[in-house]
């Protein structure tokens, strides 16, 4: 199966930024996760506009959750990206 252009630019990112993230797709969204431990990470929903992603973290409760109170957080892919890389919620679980 050939991977589509969100998933090609997310392992272009990791690979550039050392690598250790694996992703796949389910019910629409990508789920990033440690290749190490196999922690989830982060889960990049496309909305459908261009190149944004709605992105969520794997909370305390054990289930994926908006990253603020307002409805979520929706940037352009890379920068998504780049702020899962930088922010220590991402990080949290693994």
């Amino acid at each position: 199966m050939e991977k589509d252009d969100v998933a090609l630019r997310i392992e272009a990112f990791d690979e550039a930024n050392g690598g250790g993230v694996g992703c796949y797709q389910d019910k629409g969204a990508y789920h990033l996760y440690l290749l190490a431990t196999e922690a989830p990470i982060a889960r990049l929903k496309p909305t459908g506009r261009g190149d944004e992603v709605s992105i969520a973290y794997w909370s305390h409760r054990r289930k994926w959750e908006d990253i603020d109170d307002m409805g979520g957080c929706v940037l352009p892919l890379d920068q998504a990206l780049s702020h899962i890389a930088t922010n220590s919620l991402f990080w949290t679980w693994t």
